[in-house]
C-alpha cells in the first residue's frame, strides 16, 4: 500500500471541541505510549494471523472497539446532523459507522503484513498526547503516522490518525458528508449504506 492510497482514507474533524473538558488530564505520555503499543502489538497479531480475510476483519473491530474512541469519532465525523439526529440515530449511526471503518481500515492495514510500526516519540498537546511512530513496509519508504490519544471521554482511547500531517479525521467527515448528501440527508439511509460499505 502507498501512502498516497493510505492518506485517502480519513477519521473527522473537530474531536477536541465535542469533548468533555477535565479538571485535569490523568492520562499520562507513558500511558498514551504503551496504549500505541498495544495496539500496535494486536493489529499485526490480526493481519499476521493467517486467517480469512472475514475473520481478520472481525477481529480488527474488536481491536477498533478496545483502543478506539468511536462513539467521540463517530460523533465528529457525522457533523452537524448529529445535533437533531435521535438519539436512537446516533445509536445506529455509531454501530453502523465502526463496522465500516473497520472494515475499510482492516483490508488497509492487512497491507502491512510483515511490515512494522515503530513508536519514535511522544509528546503532550494540551490535553491530549501525540505518539508518533515510523511505518516501515516492504518495498516503500518509511513513513510517519500521528496517533492522537486522550482520556476525556473517561477512557485511555485513540481518536485520530494523522500520515505525514494529512487528517484523516478530516477525510472522513467529508467522505461520510458526500454519502449523507447522495441520500438527501436521509440520516437512516446513510445508515442502512455504511452497514455493508466498507
Amino acid at each position: 500500500m502507498t501512502r498516497r492510497a493510505f492518506g485517502r482514507l480519513g477519521f473527522a474533524t473537530g474531536l477536541a471541541a465535542l469533548m468533555p473538558v477535565p479538571s485535569a488530564c490523568a492520562l499520562t505520555t507513558a500511558e498514551a505510549h504503551t496504549l500505541v503499543d498495544r495496539l500496535v502489538s494486536d493489529i499485526f497479531a490480526a493481519i499476521n494471523s493467517g486467517r480469512s480475510e472475514a475473520q481478520v476483519l472481525r477481529e480488527f473491530e474488536q481491536i477498533l472497539v478496545r483502543y478506539a474512541d468511536i462513539p467521540i469519532i463517530a460523533q465528529s465525523v457525522l457533523g452537524p446532523p448529529a445535533r437533531s439526529a435521535s438519539r436512537a440515530q446516533m445509536r445506529a449511526f455509531t454501530e453502523a459507522f465502526q463496522g465500516y471503518i473497520a472494515r475499510k481500515y482492516g483490508r488497509r492495514f492487512r497491507e502491512f503484513i510483515d511490515g512494522r510500526i515503530i513508536v519514535t516519540g511522544r509528546r503532550q498537546v494540551n490535553q491530549f498526547f501525540e505518539i508518533v511512530s515510523t511505518v516501515r513496509l516492504r518495498n516503500e519508504s518509511p513513513f510517519e503516522l500521528i496517533w492522537l490519544v486522550s482520556d476525556r471521554s473517561g477512557q485511555n482511547r485513540f481518536f485520530n490518525l494523522i500520515i505525514e500531517g494529512v487528517n484523516l479525521i478530516t477525510t472522513e467527515r467529508t467522505e461520510i458528508g458526500g454519502m449523507l448528501d447522495r441520500r438527501g440527508g436521509d440520516i437512516d439511509a446513510l445508515i442502512a449504506h455504511l452497514r455493508t460499505a466498507g
